[in-house]
């Protein structure tokens, strides 16, 4: 493969690495499945309940763990119900031969995070979740753990992607301040420190509806049915009127950050936790951000972020404009022959508070 500008790598090189076997499927790709800046992971055949999480370790293979902690395996051709609380591990339809100048990244889908449907890519070898060396050569895999509801899966469902970068791609703070200098990131002002700083919203206007919180016994959700379900069947609804509410121990919560967020079409960005200490909770950071997600180059007019929230150990209280996250920018290796939301159906595009797309849009 020819050398590459350093940053992430775009559609088009994507495309050559799976004609050139650097990217290797046991079925070839399927329309969608190359996304601006990623590729997106199809799950195999059988799933593996396994005791625990775990990563493989040096030198060792995750069939070898397999040995270990596998409890049953599931056949999904059919299609098999994954149940909330357990944990799976599923081999995956691609495998990788990377060279050693290209390194990988790996993430939950958007609608696969707003389910609180936790997967995370393990490798032999591995010692991180989600994180791949370069040069590695080996099998793909999802380690599945439904938090809230149960879902039934069959083979060729994209739960995660990927995405590629070579060399160093991450802007520094004083090249973020440069970027929205000349291009606005955000419509408002940027609080930028290890990336960009992103609040919550919960002044939302014209209503008291600021979020929705899981329901703790439902019924099991089918991921290839879009558009399909009640939200009343699944969530409650999380009013406010005073500009703060109080998150509950355990629970997940489905929030909207307050700036709208612009992704230039040379840029591309991962949303990351903000700091431990600034409360008992953590932001569910599932999913990369295209160049063109809210983009007016790309048929968007700022779009915010979602937030999915899970409390801690205790009850916490979440004010209007707090803080709650980051974007990690990264530059593009070469801007993508399709920007997110250009003609590519994307599910997110100009959004505002959106439960995932297997929901009906709430009256």
């Amino acid at each position: 493969m020819q050398d590459l500008t350093t940053g992430v790598l775009p559609s088009q090189s994507i495309e050559n690495m799976l004609k050139s076997g650097i990217i290797k499927s046991a079925m070839a790709p399927v329309d969608g499945q190359i996304q601006p800046a990623s590729l997106d992971l199809r799950l195999g055949h059988v799933a593996y309940r396994v005791r625990a999480s775990f990563l493989a370790g040096q030198q060792r293979t995750v069939a070898e763990r397999l040995d270990e902690f596998e409890m049953h395996r599931i056949d999904l051709s059919a299609g098999a119900v994954l149940e909330k609380g357990c944990v799976y591990v599923v081999p995956l339809m691609e495998t990788l031969n990377l060279p050693e100048t290209i390194s990988a990244v790996a993430n939950a889908k958007s609608s696969t995070g707003r389910l609180d449907l936790l997967t995370r890519t393990i490798t032999d070898g591995g010692e991180e979740f989600d994180r791949i060396k370069a040069g590695y050569n080996g099998p793909l895999y999802a380690e599945i753990c439904p938090r809230s509801f149960s879902v039934l899966v069959r083979p060729g469902m994209r739960l995660n992607q990927i995405r590629f970068r070579t060399g160093q791609a991450v802007l520094d703070d004083t090249a973020l301040r440069q970027l929205h200098s000349d291009t606005a990131l955000v419509d408002g002002p940027a609080v930028i420190e290890d990336g960009l700083g992103f609040s919550v919203d919960l002044q939302l206007p014209g209503t008291d509806l600021v979020g929705y919180r899981a329901k703790p016994h439902t019924g099991v959700i089918d991921l290839d049915r879009i558009g399909a379900y009640d939200p009343r069947d699944f969530w409650e609804e999380v009013r406010s009127r005073s500009g703060r509410i109080i998150l509950d121990p355990g629970a997940f919560y489905i929030l909207v950050s307050r700036e709208a967020v612009h992704i230039p079409p040379a840029y591309a960005a991962e949303m990351a936790p903000y700091l431990a200490m600034v409360g008992e909770f953590r932001v569910h950071y599932a999913g990369f951000f295209d160049p063109g997600f809210g983009n007016t180059e790309a048929g968007g007019a700022g779009s915010r972020g979602v937030l999915e929230v899970r409390c801690h150990e205790a009850p916490f209280v979440l004010e209007h404009g707090q803080i709650v996250g980051r974007l990690v920018y990264e530059k593009m290796a070469e801007i993508p022959q399709q920007l997110y939301g250009a003609g590519i159906a994307s599910n997110y595009q100009g959004q505002g508070l959106k439960l995932s797309k297997h929901f009906k849009t709430p009256s």
